[in-house]
């Protein structure tokens, strides 16, 4: 029995994945719990006519992403800390700092789209962090940790 996945299932395929599986699967466990509906001819009709304005809403945010990474290529950030004599931060920075920064120049972005190569900075000095606008769009920000 040939079917539409509602929800991803392990083994079997994504969400709005079309497949093939056995009818008692199918009309025992996958359509009562809601993961999948019947491929009738009208739900296929429904579902090629989602993925086609699906498609269309999809590369309009990647091309919006895609400018704002051009943006956001050419700044650069600064981010005050407290240290101490040696150099050494007070605490650590890590992303709601970067996010907080970013929102001073006029940039909304969530904290957790924002990647460090470490886990917590702990000196002073020049980092670099990869912010993921989109799935297929990142863009990698420089940043400098100075000493207040």
């Amino acid at each position: 029995m040939k079917i539409i996945l509602l929800v991803d299932q392990p083994n079997l395929g994504h969400k709005d994945d079309i497949v093939t599986v056995k009818d008692g699967y199918a009309r025992n466990f996958l359509i009562p719990k809601g993961y999948a509906i019947m491929a009738t001819k009208s739900a296929l009709k429904v579902h090629n006519e989602n993925q086609s304005q699906r498609a269309h809403k999809e590369e309009k945010i990647k091309n919006e992403a895609e400018a704002l990474a051009a943006e956001m290529k050419s700044i650069t950030l600064s981010i005050g800390a407290k240290t101490s004599t040696k150099g050494k931060i007070f605490g650590s920075v890590n992303t709601i700092q970067i996010a907080e920064a970013l929102t001073a120049k006029g940039f909304e972005i969530d904290r957790k789209n924002i990647s460090l190569k470490e886990e917590a900075i702990k000196e002073i000095g020049k980092y670099s962090a990869t912010i993921h606008l989109h799935k297929d769009v990142t863009v990698e920000i420089n940043f400098e940790i100075i000493g207040e």
